[in-house]
């Protein structure tokens, strides 16, 4: 391929006028921690003690996303299902992810460090699943095939606001009940009547998976906005989906870390992936939901985005990538389009529509220097740019001259170093701890 028309772009302005970046940091007092997740997860299940048959299997459920204290959590649930006498196995609960095949899922979770060794029991994993009921628009509500076999199922998720619905129940327990488990046909079958129908869809799919008798109930981890763990709670059964789990999504709302700016010309992301947000980039984070029939975010408002790298973690997963402007040709190596469009066109319209591709330049360089190009700014002085690492760390930021008499202004913000560059001599991002 010739990058000729984007030598012209380096050529309107050479690399080293890029403006040089400044460290800072967003100081959030008071943000709840748990210091030992292990146990509080084990306190948390102690009201579920009287319903543990001895040798009963449980089946526990372990999603995709990249949860800071999921096989902490995942094993002390195991070893307290075990102490109370029942057998317990771990299933992968992440509707199409890894490529919608069982070994793809089971590679999925062993990226996120939950192997046999090291939550202490067997994964077993399939496709398969049974239709539970349906739906009364008559959608059929799927149900993993080995975790309705089992004698009973303990869920584990993270409870978060969605990144393409807001409503009473959006990430969490509900979704992973209803969508998770559901696997590919399950998770196909609820978003095909589209994003603005999907929250209801979950709760009414929940409900009626509940109503078997076999969720015992669920473990709803909240983390802060330094993605640290700040609880464990249990939710019993008859709460997902419902008031309980909802006043645990306003509680991580609140918690929720978001860029500290409300507008920007040029945001670099060094990282996307499906262990960052089952978006690639989390959009509560950079502002963008590009959902016909869903209303988009009042801020942030960003002018352009560029993202430089998939997560290992994300097995060629780029779901989710079209929300980027511009990326380095770098990228395209690591995407397996089949794995990503297998995800997006599972997600219907929202997941097909935000996973066409950016344009995509030679390297870093040019594609920072394209999305600068894209902001509309004639004076490069004036240009407020920040770099993030992923939509997790947006508390850890590299900004650029424009925005520094924003930052001493502001009591939540802080310099923790001095100016550096953006890019090296080789056209690449500078590591975070160059300068």
């Amino acid at each position: 391929m010739s990058w000729g028309p984007f030598e012209a772009i380096r050529g309107l302005r050479p690399a080293g006028v890029l403006p040089q970046l400044t460290p800072v940091r967003r100081l959030l007092p008071d943000v709840p921690t748990e210091a030992d997740p292990y146990s509080a997860a084990q306190a948390a299940l102690a009201p579920l003690a009287g319903s543990i048959r001895p040798r009963a299997r449980i089946a526990v459920t372990a999603g995709s996303r990249g949860i800071h204290d999921l096989v902490t959590v995942v094993r002390a649930a195991v070893d307290w299902l075990r102490a109370a006498g029942a057998e317990p196995f771990v299933v992968p609960a992440m509707g199409s992810h890894g490529g919608a095949t069982a070994d793809g899922q089971r590679e999925m979770l062993a990226g996120l460090g939950v192997t046999p060794e090291t939550v202490g029991c067997p994964i077993e994993a399939t496709m398969e699943t049974v239709v539970l009921g349906r739906l009364e628009d008559g959608t059929p509500v799927h149900h993993d095939a080995l975790a309705a076999a089992a004698d009973g199922v303990l869920l584990i998720n993270r409870v978060k606001p969605h990144t393409d619905f807001h409503g009473p129940v959006e990430s969490g327990l509900g979704k992973i009940l209803a969508i998770g488990l559901g696997n590919h046909q399950g998770a196909a079958a609820l978003h095909a009547g589209g994003i603005p129908a999907l929250g209801s869809a979950i709760e009414s799919a929940a409900h009626l998976v509940v109503a078997t008798g076999k969720i015992l109930g669920g473990l709803a981890i909240i983390e802060n906005a330094y993605e640290q763990t700040a609880s464990v709670e249990l939710v019993v059964a008859d709460g997902i989906a419902g008031p309980a789990e909802h006043a645990l999504l306003q509680l991580a709302g609140s918690l929720m870390a978001r860029l500290p700016f409300d507008s920007l010309d040029v945001l670099v992301v060094d990282e996307m992936g499906k262990d960052k947000s089952g978006t690639g980039m989390d959009t509560n984070v950079i502002g963008r939901c590009w959902v016909h029939g869903i209303p988009e975010f009042e801020s942030p408002s960003i002018a352009a985005i560029s993202v430089h790298r998939l997560s290992a973690a994300s097995h060629g997963n780029a779901s989710g990538l079209g929300l980027a402007d511009v990326i380095p040709a770098s990228m395209l190596d690591q995407i397996d389009l089949k794995t990503s469009y297998v995800n997006a066109l599972t997600s219907g319209a929202g997941g097909a529509r935000r996973s066409r591709l950016p344009m995509v330049l030679e390297d870093d360089a040019a594609a920072v220097l394209a999305a600068v190009t894209m902001s509309g700014r004639r004076d490069w002085s004036e240009l407020r740019l920040a770099r993030i690492a992923d939509t997790l760390s947006p508390n850890e930021l590299l900004v650029s001259p424009a925005l520094l008499d924003e930052v001493a202004e502001r009591f939540d913000l802080e310099i923790t170093g001095t100016a550096r560059d953006l890019i090296d001599a080789t056209g690449s991002l500078t590591g975070w701890g160059e300068g």
